[in-house]
């Protein structure tokens, strides 16, 4: 048996430009999923493509910085930056806070579930959940996390952690690979967490093109995709789009990089599929089926 991987889209309903990049590259067999923000701006968007696109998987892309939450702001006050309104305004940020203490898992099981509500309610079925810049790398947001998945039905949640083998390809800058490295000594606490080890919520083998983001081009592209084992099953986590106006309105510090991840997308999956021992491209909805 082949391996399995599934390429999925974050930041689907960010912008209609990401909306678009999506859909064309679903349509031409480049990309089988994609995570939707509930408070994206252009949420509408998304979900009325999803609808006319049944057969792409879309999960729910949790997002717990930047921007305006879907709950209550005093009901998550933890979750909330200085202006006691809008999410904190970077990971670091959320980081820290988290270390310290002041993060309510309560608060972030609430918010989760409310974006994964609001995603049912507009008649999207959630194949997964990850999270908006990993941060459920953490075993604080882990936990909530999975106990929505389990709450909701949702069978499946991203792998945050990059594959050895594909972060030993030395992709990204040298910064962000180490960062990635020394967050993997999490990863046995993530396959600890009794949803992940009793199999009630499922996951991959491993994730790839985490230290690439903001590098994924044609060339990285193409060596992640040779080098894809021979067996097992993998996620490839990518951030296609347009960089138009629309992005020009949002925080985001991938922009120009959106286009070239379209362009090598749309060239390099199609010609993997040509070669020998191609993966079979699934979503996620098809590891729980």
């Amino acid at each position: 048996m082949p391996a399995r991987l599934i390429i999925n889209a974050d930041d689907f309903g960010l912008t209609r430009g990401v909306n678009r990049a999506v859909m064309e590259l679903h349509q031409a067999g480049s990309l089988t999923s994609a995570t939707l923000m509930a408070t994206g701006a252009a949420f509408d968007d998304a979900v009325a493509l999803a609808r006319t696109n049944p057969i792409l998987g879309v999960g729910c892309h949790i997002t717990l910085t930047d921007g305006l939450p879907v709950s209550p702001a005093q009901s998550i006050s933890t979750l909330l930056g200085p202006d006691g309104t809008t999410f904190r305004p970077s990971l670091v940020d959320f980081v820290q806070a988290l270390v310290r203490g002041k993060i309510s898992e309560d608060e972030v099981e609430r918010e989760a579930l409310a974006q994964v509500e609001k995603l049912r309610g507009a008649g999207i079925e959630v194949t997964h959940l990850d999270t908006h810049k990993h941060t459920h790398l953490f075993p604080a947001v882990t936990r909530p996390l999975l106990r929505v998945a389990e709450r909701c039905g949702i069978g499946a949640i991203r792998n945050p952690f990059e594959d050895p083998w594909s972060l030993a390809l030395g992709h990204g800058n040298r910064i962000r690979r180490l960062q990635v490295k020394l967050l993997g000594s999490l990863h046995s606490r993530f396959e600890r967490q009794p949803q992940i080890r009793n199999s009630r919520v499922l996951t991959t083998d491993g994730t790839i093109g985490i230290s690439a983001t903001g590098h994924l081009d044609a060339p990285t592209l193409h060596e992640l995709l040779l080098a894809l084992p021979a067996d097992g099953t993998f996620e490839l986590c990518c951030h296609p789009g347009y960089n138009d106006r629309d992005l020009d309105l949002v925080t985001t510090r991938l922009r120009t990089h959106r286009d070239v991840e379209r362009d090598a997308l749309l060239t390099e999956v199609p010609a993997r599929s040509l070669r020998p021992n191609a993966p079979q491209l699934i979503n996620y909805g098809d590891l729980v089926a």
